[in-house]
């Protein structure tokens, strides 16, 4: 069984503006950079993955693996853009996710595999962080405002995987403080 990662990044403009109060846009930039070669680095020590896709609007500079262009049409048209191009197994992971383990990942896609759709949301449990489907799994990506709700609306079967990995995503002050507690 190999699943397909999708990480959407923000690879332009300015990045992770509400912590603009605490850092400066290149601090906030060299941030957006180490989680996001964290989160793929986690990704490349889960056997189940077969393929990691940034989705960007460019192709990160130090990035030499698989890249799929960000047509500017919002990220959920964007993820199912990528859905149809992958036709398999799929996984996609925020790029903003510091404490991910590998075993935050595989329980993901053990979830996923048992009830065809597993959901891990962030800490508020409003967001969701991590999303796994299986190939023949219906459901409309509504990354945004309220996610998991919207994404648990459309499928109540769906597997709940709440993790420290998936809970705590950096965009805010107060995750800036969660996340030097946890450490």
């Amino acid at each position: 069984m190999s699943w397909t990662a999708v990480v959407p990044l923000k690879t332009s403009g300015e990045r992770k503006s509400r912590l603009a109060a605490l850092l400066s846009a290149e601090e906030r930039s060299a941030l957006s950079v180490r989680m996001f070669h964290h989160v793929v680095d986690v990704l490349t020590q889960v056997p189940a993955i077969g393929r990691i896709i940034v989705l960007a609007d460019e192709c990160p500079a130090d990035w030499d693996g698989d890249w799929m262009a960000d047509g500017g049409r919002g990220l959920n048209p964007e993820l199912e853009q990528a859905r149809k191009l992958v036709a398999g197994d799929l996984i996609v992971l925020h790029a903003d996710l510091p404490l991910l383990t590998p075993e935050d990942v595989t329980a993901l896609i053990e979830a996923a595999s048992e009830s065809g759709l597993a959901i891990a949301p962030d800490r508020h449990r409003t967001g969701t962080n991590g999303l796994a489907l299986k190939a023949a799994t219906r459901l409309e990506f509504s990354f945004g405002a309220d996610s998991f709700r919207l994404h648990r609306l459309q499928r109540s079967d769906c597997m709940v995987v709440e993790r420290d990995g998936f809970a705590l995503d950096l965009d805010t002050p107060d995750d800036l403080k969660a996340l030097a507690a946890a450490r």
